[in-house]
């Protein structure tokens, strides 16, 4: 495969296009001010957040390819719809087998800022109960698709991450939110469900990427809501 193979949208140009309004939805109200209490209160600063929805969303065109499986015969250049929504299938030439892939948007991003949560505010033991809880969930939920790879019902990882927060810790129910939706996801749709991968046909199979890219980034926006709903027990500080 060559490079531009590996980079294409991770949802068909019509349901993306949702993401993106969704995307400047945000961005207006925090231009006036609705959102900024609620990033604050997340652990990153309106501008930080603003750049890291941007990120996740150019980023999820990029996929970053670490391995390969033997070679089969695979789908190109097609849509897959699963639970109301359409995922890409990159054209491909020239195909040898499935290229294993990490989404730049959907997982580079996320680990770093889920990373960073862990630590600003130290939730190491809840967030790894949060993500083992929603990993198990996800792993039970998610499906193989065929041309497409794993993939989760679109709200199912944003509906389990907001019972799952709001019953361990409400009062940081929005990073832990965020962590355990993020890295629950990947791991328990992408990473436990990777031997689901040979035989499907799939040209690439993304980590992070198509089939689970907007249940990660929707993932973000209710942690969003969650903290303008439940504030820290400590006061606001200001965040990079």
């Amino acid at each position: 495969m060559q490079m531009s193979e590996y980079h294409y949208l991770p949802l068909a140009p019509a349901f993306f296009s949702i993401l993106v309004v969704i995307f400047f939805g945000v961005f207006v109200l925090l231009l006036l001010g609705v959102l900024r209490s609620a990033y604050l209160h997340l652990g990153v600063s309106p501008g930080t957040a603003i750049f890291l929805l941007f990120a996740s969303l150019i980023g999820s065109y990029f996929n970053i390819p670490i391995a390969e499986l033997p070679p089969e015969h695979v789908v190109s250049d097609q849509m897959r719809d699963y639970f109301g929504m359409q995922y890409m299938i990159p054209r491909v030439e020239n195909w040898q087998g499935t290229v294993i892939a990490v989404n730049v948007g959907g997982a580079v991003i996320p680990t770093i800022m889920s990373i960073y949560l862990l630590i600003k505010r130290s939730l190491w033991v809840s967030g790894l109960i949060a993500t083992a809880i929603v990993a198990l969930v996800l792993h039970w939920l998610a499906h193989p698709v065929s041309g497409l790879g794993i993939a989760v019902p679109v709200f199912w990882p944003a509906v389990v991450t907001a019972v799952v927060a709001l019953v361990l810790d409400r009062q940081n129910a929005a990073p832990l939110a965020y962590i355990a939706g993020s890295m629950g996801t990947l791991i328990g749709a992408d990473l436990t469900n990777l031997s689901q991968v040979p035989g499907l046909g799939a040209p690439v199979a993304s980590i992070g990427g198509a089939g689970t890219f907007d249940g990660i980034f929707l993932t973000g926006i209710l942690a969003v809501l969650l903290a303008s709903l439940y504030h820290p027990r400590h006061p606001i500080e200001q965040t990079p």
